[in-house]
């Protein structure tokens, strides 16, 4: 039922069937899978049929039945039996190293809980914008601009978004020069400084440098996970994220603070020690949360985004400025996540949200079927 047609009285009564994309080939690998997880537990299963599709961090893809091994741990087991005895039927190979041969036509939307490289970067957006099949969060472009953070930091500062001073080098010159490389950024921030690698996110390596030797460390980390390095300057700051939703007419959340249990708000502070704090909405005055949201809707404009995006700002403590940080694409999605939780304390509960953004992705669809690939010749 994507080729445009009505429905009939029987398909009206019929479930939407979303595949769950999660796992991929990134870092972020363990993000997913949580994501998933969550989101598979609470989709509205009155309105929607579930075909989970894992992919391994070799880039198997499996299909159905074959994809739940994925999600052991993350799911309780009779969670995962009573997910298989309600799984559609769908015709599929038993795996594959690329888009899978399966009946797409039976999928009705996608939902790539991909987090990372091969997820949230432009490239499993162009695979489904070439098969044409629906799906929820931002395009390809946006996508691509969001993940990498020179790209993002450099359309920011053309449209004049407050922010704070960066640069970056590439791990050949890094090799190369090590010592060149450790001088520019010396000279540009001195210490502290923070170094992160371009492309990747959930905080997976990214170090706080406090000195020439930690900075190398540092910059040889980050070079793991992307070729790509950049480092930012200290920003003495508190961290606040806002959770953007929609297509053409966004809307932002209430902003909240993140309280980090450790030094910076890291991966283990994130997804292992379970002690950072989140204060929804964040103790700001006003017209301080509400420049927030605006800039958060600027910033998502400016991308082209669509579906979700969760954006990070920096509040100056010396003088209270407000500096945006990044926009993530496709933010961790627990129901104890950011994202999910600023829609929570805004009225708009985890599986209605789900709902929502499925509903997006289906809007989005139906607009891009409006354009010709036909050229009038007078």
């Amino acid at each position: 039922m994507r080729e445009g047609q009505e429905r009939s009285g029987e398909d009206l009564n019929k479930k939407l069937r979303v595949a769950v994309l999660f796992g991929g080939k990134s870092g972020e690998h363990e993000v997913s899978l949580q994501s998933a997880a969550s989101v598979i537990q609470a989709i509205d299963r009155e309105r929607f049929e579930v075909i989970p599709v894992a992919i391994s961090r070799e880039g198997v893809w499996r299909i159905g039945e074959r994809a739940l091994p994925a999600l052991k741990g993350k799911m309780e087991q009779d969670q995962l039996d009573q997910l298989a005895s309600q799984l559609p039927v769908v015709r599929a190979e038993e795996e594959a190293s690329q888009l899978p041969v399966m009946d797409w036509d039976a999928v009705d939307v996608v939902f790539p809980v991909l987090h990372g490289t091969y997820g949230e970067d432009g490239t499993i957006q162009g695979l489904l914008e070439i098969a044409d099949i629906p799906y929820v969060g931002a395009g390809v472009l946006a996508s691509a601009v969001g993940m990498d953070k020179v790209m993002m930091k450099k359309v920011f500062a053309d449209e004049g978004l407050p922010q704070g001073r960066f640069t970056y080098f590439l791990r050949s010159r890094l090799e190369k020069d090590p010592e060149g490389v450790l001088n520019e950024v010396e000279k540009a921030f001195g210490y502290p400084c923070f170094v992160k690698p371009a492309n990747l996110g959930s905080s997976v390596g990214i170090s706080k440098a406090k000195s020439r030797e930690e900075l190398l460390h540092a910059m040889k980390l980050a070079a793991k996970y992307d070729r790509k390095i950049v480092v930012e300057e200290f920003i003495d700051a508190r961290e606040v994220e806002v959770a953007v939703l929609g297509n053409d007419e966004p809307e932002a959340s209430v902003p909240g603070e993140i309280v980090s249990s450790n030094e910076f708000y890291d991966y283990r502070a994130k997804y292992i020690d379970g002690k950072s704090v989140m204060r929804i909405p964040a103790e700001l005055p006003e017209e301080t949360l509400e420049e927030i949201r605006r800039l958060a809707v600027q910033a998502y404009r400016v991308i082209d985004c669509t579906g979700l995006s969760r954006v990070d700002f920096f509040v100056r403590r010396a003088d209270g400025k407000v500096l945006i940080n990044e926009i993530n694409t496709m933010p961790g999605f627990t129901p104890f996540s950011m994202y999910p939780t600023l829609w929570e304390k805004s009225g708009l509960p985890y599986s209605r949200l789900i709902t929502k953004l499925i509903d997006l992705a289906l809007e989005r669809h139906e607009e891009k079927k409006q354009l010709t690939t036909q050229v009038d010749v007078e």
